[in-house]
């Protein structure tokens, strides 16, 4: 009997480390025809934005391809959800061309481009798959929504740029998004741009953003992608001085270990963590959403791991880092997609194109590649949300927007570094200066409420009810202690001043070290330091750290009802003596 127990217990380890062979063993015969089905939908989507996102990145197209079908396999076999589609991202490319474009020569070698961008997706990849083993999972909550808004609304405007010049035929060296913008206007007033290239990209951006409002069922790049290139043939666009895709590399790459200069790493790896932090947040939330129209849970440790594989994979075959889409993921579950075996699907289609019809896409154009990358762009931005942002709350509005200005005015790299400090720091600031307020009972209301939302409310003489929202601890004592100061110096002096300490989640050693010196300067004033609803874990800590030795055990109290009740007892007491 042990050894079956052990059996089972060793096969459900195997199936938690490799969550595709779970969904091998309890695939259903029923869903064959839908996966194949939603597989060859994707891979009509998947070869064009492949291609875009490479190009946006700055590397070769190909490399799009090898990304796109590694990452698919790999994340089948360690992904943990049925339905996510990993790949190229319209978000992390401006990261990842940020990293690995400052470390080519000067004669922009492709392939050492490539093998920079390999080598990033392994430290991206090894990144997250130490993390998701160690439980770090939470670290995609460095990213708040109002800062994420704000570095995605950045990465859009900054994306959007780039491409203008490569939409309209001609090309930009710039470093930053004021000179890219300038360089942008000083060609089109020079007359480099080309009349055609604008005319097919200018028309594809029109073409995909319309059949997505109107006919959102339609595969609305695959459409432009086909009439582009049909265009190519019809109109002479070769000749008009429109840049073609042209054939492909035939075949798959080999196994490849990517190698760089020791000098490479620092840049790399600054790279690797905030693409990593990126994607992980960017695949928290896209699966959650998914998640929650099925009735499932998202764990992260999982995620990263299978994110982590997916990276490692492409990085092994000459790509580069990925994340997971929430625009094929959305097509894929339209398409009717049950498990990961249409990214297989999807995989394996592109794996006959490379190896059968190379030469597939020569005819299309490239402002056609840069009008999906555009299209993609505007997704990206949030301007709803920020004006929602706007009319909720200044504070995180503000924060959005400085956010975007580090992506805007500083670049991708820091950008992100920017977003994530100030997610951080906006935490410290909830926490350095929490909320406040004194309490009173209401007439008709049960329990004790905020004098702010209620002026009227009634104050038992002698007693001080004081509300602190937030863990007290090292940053917030001086902030605690002089408001209980200022309430000890009202005239009359409260005899109680009474802490409602249910929000007090913590105390530090700083904080105690605080209560002690505050309690034995109010008790040489005649006035008592009471707590009430004091957590039980908190409490224990107040006793181990010795609190007890000034402030009286007795006055801690379960409810504030209870602390009021005492406290008129007491002061009662001398008149029911005499």
């Amino acid at each position: 009997m042990s050894g079956d127990g052990s059996e089972r217990d060793g096969g459900s380890a195997l199936f938690r480390a490799l969550p595709g062979l779970q969904a091998i063993a309890s695939y259903e015969r029923r869903w064959l025809g839908k996966d194949i089905t939603a597989g060859v939908v994707l891979t009509t989507l998947l070869v064009p934005q492949g291609m875009a996102y490479a190009e946006l990145a700055g590397l070769p197209l190909i490399t799009g391809l090898y990304t796109t079908i590694l990452c698919l396999l790999a994340y089948a076999v360690f992904g943990p959800s049925r339905v996510l589609v990993l790949g190229p991202d319209s978000s992390l490319g401006p990261m990842i061309a940020a990293t690995v474009l400052p470390l080519v020569a000067s004669g922009g070698d492709p392939a050492r481009a490539v093998a920079l961008a390999s080598m990033l997706a392994l430290m991206v990849g090894a990144i997250m798959v130490l993390a998701g083993v160690s439980g770090f999972g939470f670290v995609a909550d460095l990213l708040s929504k109002p800062t994420m808004i704000g570095y995605m609304n950045g990465l859009a405007v900054t994306i959007f740029i780039g491409q203008l010049p490569k939409l309209f035929g001609f090309s930009v060296d710039a470093e930053t998004l004021f000179g890219e913008a300038a360089g942008f206007v000083t060609g089109l007033v020079g007359g480099e741009a080309v009349p055609a290239a604008a005319a097919v990209g200018i028309s594809g951006i029109v073409l995909v953003l319309v059949l997505q409002r109107f006919l959102p069922k339609v595969p609305a790049v695959l459409v432009m992608v086909v009439l582009a290139i049909a265009a190519v043939g019809l109109f002479g666009l070769a000749d008009a001085g429109v840049d073609l895709v042209g054939v492909l590399p035939q075949g798959f790459p080999p196994l490849t270990i990517p190698q760089v200069y020791l000098s490479d790493v620092p840049l790399l790896l600054a790279g690797a963590i905030g693409i990593a932090v990126v994607s992980l947040a960017d695949t928290i939330s896209t699966a959650s959403s998914f998640a929650a129209r099925a009735g499932r849970q998202v764990q992260g440790d999982r995620e990263m791991i299978g994110i982590g594989s997916a990276n490692l994979a492409a990085g092994l075959f000459q790509g580069f880092p990925v994340s997971t889409s929430g625009s094929r993921t959305a097509v894929a579950e339209r398409a009717g997609s049950r498990t990961q075996l249409t990214g297989v699907v999807g995989a394996a289609l592109i794996v006959l194109m490379l190896v059968l019809l190379p030469g597939l896409f020569r005819n299309l154009p490239q402002p056609a590649l840069a009008a999906v990358v555009i299209t993609a762009s505007l997704s990206l931005a949030d301007v709803p949300g920020t004006a929602r942002l706007w009319k909720q709350r200044k504070a995180e509005f503000l924060l959005s927007i400085a956010a975007f200005l580090g992506v805007a005015l500083l670049g991708v790299l820091p950008g992100i570094a920017i977003a994530v400090a100030l997610s951080i720091l906006n935490v410290f600031r909830r926490a350095w200066w929490p909320y406040q307020t004194v309490l009173g009972r209401v007439a008709g209301l049960e329990g004790y409420h905020d004098v702010h939302s209620y002026p009227g409310a009634h104050h038992v003489p002698g007693l001080t009810i004081y509300r602190f929202d937030a863990p007290l601890i090292f940053a917030n004592t001086r902030t605690f202690r002089e408001e209980v100061r200022k309430l000890a110096a009202a005239q009359p002096p409260p005899r109680w001043i009474l802490v409602a300490a249910e929000p007090i989640t913590d105390v530090d050693t700083t904080a105690a070290d605080m209560l002690e010196d505050l309690d034995e300067e109010l008790n040489a004033r005649g006035i008592n330091l009471v707590f009430a609803e004091l957590k039980d874990p908190v409490r224990r800590k107040i006793e181990r750290y010795g609190l007890t030795r000034t402030i009286d055990p007795a006055h801690f109290y379960p409810t504030v009802e209870a602390a009021v009740a005492a406290y008129r007892t007491e002061i009662d007491r001398p008149r029911s003596n005499a």
